[in-house]
């Protein structure tokens, strides 16, 4: 792999750090599994990185993966990389399901933001 997209790989993996940070200063409801959490009256997080997307970690997840892969210098990591995109893409519409279904004010905010990962791609 030439070294150019090697050290991109840092830059890349920089930033799947810093979207992360934010997400998770943004969004106190975070969570490794999809649950409404109604005893913590949580509401939909417009605010932040989720004025973008509806799935910034999942995006920075997805580019922390091609970053490590790219600095690692790994042909068949950026390759899962596009297996983990697609598992992503999975959860993120399973997610929404519940979430349009549990979450007042969610269908809305579909509405406002359009891009689940990134903007103007998907």
């Amino acid at each position: 792999m030439p070294s150019a997209l090697k050290s991109s790989g840092a830059l890349v993996l920089l930033i799947s750090m810093y979207i992360s940070f934010l997400t998770l200063r943004e969004n106190p409801y975070s969570s490794a599994v999809v649950r409404i959490q109604k005893e913590r009256g949580q509401t939909v997080i417009s605010t932040g990185p989720y004025s973008y997307v509806r799935h910034p970690m999942y995006a920075g997840g997805i580019l922390f993966f091609l970053g490590t892969s790219l600095l690692l210098g790994s042909w068949f990591g950026v390759l899962c990389t596009l297996a983990f995109a697609l598992l992503f893409a999975i959860r993120a519409v399973l997610e929404e399901r519940v979430l349009r279904k549990e979450l007042e004010g969610y269908d809305a905010y579909m509405a406002r933001v359009k891009y689940r990962f990134f903007p103007r791609i998907w």
